[in-house]
């Protein structure tokens, strides 16, 4: 907790120092672009005392506004409508239990501030983002088939729902990005940990921890504003 902690103040350092670093290359201008994303997330959910799960496939898109300071620094900020959530695996311990199924899809909107880091040529970028998110939980849906059964070793998160809306955590990676006289066009995966939990994490609670852990693989278009 503390390292991941300590990363994300990091990037939040580097975020702001995009911003009030001054342009070093008097012949660069810098760059506005707006445009949309969309793509797949595999997620899961981190949970202690441990839930035996696969992953949970959902869908996220949205809008983004990049900011280019300098030659190979600037700024994003996304506002995205995502799906999450976790799928539970029953192991067969002597009981039938491969027919089972419990999923739960919680639908998010999630802002992230990142630091668009990039390297390459005029027309083809490698670029990384990193950064802080925050996240609003809209409402949740389960699916199962269980009636009544208790095929895990903790099976109160079946009828617990999520107390916390409020979501913040750290993400990043690399992406590659086309650059045509019609805009450019960004392939990128990312990975994205919660550092806050949506149950009550308390001692006396089930749960001492149960936060989100996303696999997004997603392509963006974006237009250059000016």
């Amino acid at each position: 907790m503390k390292r991941t902690t300590i990363v994300c103040l990091l990037s939040c350092c580097c975020l702001l120092a995009s911003v009030a670093t001054p342009a070093q290359n008097t012949a660069f201008r810098p760059e506005w672009s707006a445009g949309v994303s969309a793509g797949v997330n595999y997620a899961n959910t981190v949970f202690s005392p441990k839930v035996q799960q696969s992953m949970y496939t959902g869908y996220t898109g949205g809008l983004t506004v990049r900011w280019i300071t300098e030659k190979n620094l600037g700024i994003q900020i996304e506002i995205n409508c995502k799906q999450q959530g976790w799928q539970e695996r029953f192991d067969d311990d002597g009981n039938d239990y491969s027919a089972l199924y419990y999923r739960r899809r919680m639908n998010y909107v999630d802002i992230p501030f990142l630091t668009h880091v990039r390297f390459g040529g005029e027309r083809v970028n490698f670029f990384v983002n990193l950064g802080p998110q925050i996240g609003f939980l809209l409402n949740e849906k389960t699916a199962s088939n269980l009636d009544g059964l208790e095929p895990q070793r903790i099976n109160a998160q079946h009828d617990m729902p999520a107390t916390k809306s409020f979501e913040w955590g750290i993400g990043g990676g690399p992406g590659l990005e086309l650059r045509t006289g019609i805009g450019c066009f960004l392939l990128e995966g990312r990975y994205y940990y919660a550092l806050s939990d949506f149950y009550s994490t308390r001692r006396s609670d089930v749960f001492g921890k149960a936060s989100a852990q996303v696999l997004t693989l997603r392509v963006a278009y974006l237009v250059r504003l000016r």
